[in-house]
């Protein structure tokens, strides 16, 4: 009865921020000026353009966490070998920069992309240095859940490997990658779903010039005169919710074995 009571603050929590803002978005997608209509709702979801930029989104995304991941792993890596004293340091200072606000941290790619080093804006485009700001902004979230799983695989495992005669490569391929999949899913995850979300990134280092589907559900909010065209933006949002719902179950598919890690080859 007593751990009942406690989950009780996180039902009202769940209530108040994620089942009564759920209900005024469905709410607002199917209903314009109070009146149920779904004019709007079908329009919206008729409309090509929107899914174009759904598409380029996700493409975004999917770059940003395959870049995060390729980065990401063999760092992670390095740290799981080392003593936890030097590598919790060093993780420390990966996360440093997540300590200040994410907007002003995007401010401040846009200051050094914009005085510092224009010549990189011109040599990757805008997509590129949007892609290049998301990696940083989201490299950290990939590697902490890839290093808490490497950091504890049993080493005795790998030592057998080696002991029947595997090289190095074919331990990490057959061994370590394997029993690593829980944190590249839970890595994936933290990456994917942030990275197409993103709004902020577009507008600041894209100069108002590149957006991507974040932008076009705030665009949407704040169209016809400032009054926000809710039912469009609605509309968008309960896409791009179900966008998301299905990524997670997708990774959740590939992580079964959550706790206790992959299956080795």
């Amino acid at each position: 009865m007593k751990r009942k009571v406690l989950a009780y603050p996180y039902i009202v929590w769940m209530i108040l921020f994620i089942v009564i803002p759920m209900f005024f978005i469905l709410y607002y997608a199917v209903n314009v000026n109070g009146q149920f209509d779904l004019t709007k709702f079908w329009d919206t979801l008729k409309d090509g353009g929107k899914w174009t930029v759904l598409v380029e989104s996700i493409d975004i995304a999917l770059k940003t966490t395959a870049i995060c991941l390729l980065l990401g792993y063999p760092i992670a890596y390095i740290l799981s070998g080392m003593k936890k004293s030097v590598a919790g340091f060093i993780s420390v200072l990966f996360f440093v920069p997540m300590w200040m606000n994410f907007v002003l941290r995007t401010y401040a790619w846009h200051a050094i992309l914009e005085y510092v080093i224009p010549g990189v804006r011109g040599f990757l485009g805008l997509e590129g240095s949007v892609l290049m700001v998301l990696v940083y902004d989201f490299l950290p979230f990939m590697i902490l859940p890839l290093y808490n799983t490497l950091s504890k695989l049993d080493k005795s495992l790998i030592e057998a490997s080696r002991d029947l005669g595997a090289n190095s490569v074919t331990t990490f391929l057959r061994v370590v990658l394997p029993l690593s999949v829980p944190g590249i899913v839970s890595g994936i995850t933290m990456v994917f779903i942030p990275a197409i979300t993103a709004f902020t990134v577009p507008v600041l280092i894209g100069n108002g010039k590149y957006h991507l589907y974040g932008n076009e559900i705030e665009l949407a909010f704040k169209s016809l005169s400032g009054q926000g065209d809710f039912a469009v933006g609605s509309t968008l949002s309960i896409i791009l919710l179900i966008s998301v719902l299905v990524s997670t179950l997708i990774m959740n598919h590939f992580d079964k074995d959550q706790q206790t890690g992959g299956q080795m080859w």
